[in-house]
């Protein structure tokens, strides 16, 4: 049963406006604990200056939190870049191709990317468990180490299901789309409505 539109069976755009639910929740979370994070990365940073001229000494723990920061603020910001289609993509290549095999490519890389990332998901994973084994705790925080890497396998994960979105978002609606929220648009139409 085709839509009236006749992109995509009603069924098809039923499940991908779930998903699509799904996935704005998730991005208000990605998009709060960005934002707190880069702010008490910030403050944190201020602080340990401060700490450092005013009484000659660091404070213990920023280096550490603001690593701890960064890996979060990384692996949580790959599935918003992802969503908002603004990965690092080498296009030379499916520029030259025509709508159709641009399109196919997309799909296959998408697809590739998601699987990879699936697959480095489950290998930090067990990573995780193995640094839960050894009980070992952070230098200067003295929390466990496994802690400060529990954000990599949920941002590896979110992402996969970016890329398993824009595959399934390139199968049933008409364009090429680097994420489902977002088509592909060649440089020259764009560079043609600016001027």
């Amino acid at each position: 049963m085709s839509g009236s539109n006749g992109d995509a069976p009603i069924e098809s755009r039923t499940a991908l406006n779930v998903l699509r639910k799904i996935d704005d929740g998730l991005s208000v979370i990605e998009r709060q604990l960005l934002g707190w994070s880069i702010i008490i990365m910030a403050v944190n940073t201020v602080a340990n200056v401060i700490a450092r001229l005013g009484f000659s000494s660091s404070l213990f723990f920023s280096e550490e939190l603001n690593q701890f920061l960064i890996i979060l603020v990384t692996f949580v910001g790959i599935s918003e870049a992802a969503r908002m289609g603004r990965h690092i993509r080498m296009s030379a290549f499916s520029d030259m191709l025509g709508p159709r095999a641009s399109k196919v490519l997309m799909i296959i890389v998408s697809v590739g990317t998601a699987t990879l990332l699936f697959t480095l998901a489950y290998y930090s994973i067990d990573y995780i468990a193995g640094l839960i084994k050894t009980n070992r705790l952070t230098p200067s925080l003295r929390i466990p180490m496994y802690f400060t890497v529990l954000v990599v396998p949920f941002g590896l994960t979110v992402t996969g299901i970016q890329f398993v979105l824009a595959a399934l978002t390139n199968i049933l609606k008409p364009g090429v789309h680097l994420s489902y929220r977002v088509e592909d648009i060649y440089e020259d139409d764009t560079l043609d409505t600016h001027l």
